[in-house]
């Protein structure tokens, strides 16, 4: 009886957590944010084929020192800032990222991190940029995780600079509340659910039930403000076929190559596999679920995205704006 009672309290909290974020008016200072990658000579040619005019927030991933704590020269950042503040979008260095070298985290500790924060303050004042969002995932969030982020804000708020961060739930118990409560906004990576790092689990990677899920941590477990939170949306997808086989998808291939895939968030490829990605209908219900809890909607990535009526960044301004 204790049981099943605990079960009903949950699920009364669950219901009433749901109906409370329901009942709330969308954001009007609604945000959309996309990662671009500028690791490639093409940087700035993918820039300028963005559509500007469906972005709030640009974040250029990934902006790293090499292991002697030197950051590579990049003439395109700044030229792809300036674009950018044409067209009225904030634009923010990335750096970290799912695959970080171990090497990065040792710049954090408290014999270089003063030297670590005043290079990120003289890139981003070099480049013009808007912020600075810490995308630090799994193990490099450690014991300096928390000053580093206290120490960056104070510099970034001195220059009225914004401070933003990529999470995921599966480690977000490293993520202190001191931490949190010094970004501006938190982008939420709700993808990667499964991948080709577990070709023994196939599936859909980005599933709806998975943002409901995340929303319900952050938002509810944490109390991150709903304003303060963007529910990160995947522009690519994974196969799985037989003996463990694998690939990665972007969403404008498939597009391209298997007409009607927009409407869809799996299909069968043409090499066996099954490709599982989130399609116009999926987007549109995720964007709508943004609208209603959160302060807006996170792409990751931009140049994977399709153009025309069957382009997903389109798809999350037309929701927004009432189409």
């Amino acid at each position: 009886m204790k049981i099943a009672a605990a079960k009903n309290i949950a699920l009364a909290i669950t219901f009433a957590f749901a109906l409370q974020c329901a009942a709330q008016k969308p954001n009007k200072n609604f945000k959309i944010v996309g990662y671009l990658m500028i690791g490639r000579n093409n940087s700035l040619a993918k820039a300028a084929r963005l559509n500007f005019s469906a972005l709030t927030h640009l974040n250029l991933a990934f902006i790293n020192p090499d292991s002697t704590g030197n950051f590579k020269q990049n003439d395109a950042l700044l030229q792809i800032t300036q674009l950018a503040h044409k067209n009225n979008v904030k634009v923010l260095m990335s750096f970290g990222g799912g695959d970080t070298q171990p090497y990065l985290t040792t710049f954090l500790a408290d014999d270089k991190r003063p030297a670590f924060i005043q290079q990120l303050m003289a890139i981003l004042t070099k480049n013009d940029f808007d912020g600075i969002d810490v995308d630090l995932e799994g193990d490099a969030v450690d014991k300096n995780y928390s000053k580093f982020v206290t120490e960056l804000s104070a510099k970034l708020k001195a220059k009225h600079k914004l401070m933003t961060a990529a999470v995921g739930t599966w480690y977000g118990k490293g993520v202190t509340d001191s931490a949190l409560a010094k970004f501006d906004f938190v982008n939420i990576m709700s993808y990667d659910k499964t991948g080709p790092w577990e070709p023994g689990k196939p599936g859909q990677h980005s599933p709806y039930n998975m943002a409901l899920a995340d929303i319900a941590y952050w938002h509810g477990a944490r109390g991150v403000a709903g304003n303060k939170l963007t529910l990160g949306v995947p522009f690519y997808g994974y196969g799985f076929g037989a003996n463990n086989t694998t690939s990665d998808l972007n969403y404008r291939t498939l597009v391209n190559d298997y007409p009607g895939a927009e409407t869809k968030d799996s299909l069968l490829l043409t090499n066996g596999q099954t490709g599982y990605y989130n399609g116009i209908p999926t987007i549109k219900a995720k964007t709508r679920l943004a609208m209603q809890q959160l302060g807006g909607v996170m792409i990751w990535e931009l140049s994977q995205d399709a153009t025309g009526d069957l382009s997903l960044l389109k798809t999350i301004r037309d929701v927004e704006d009432g189409k």
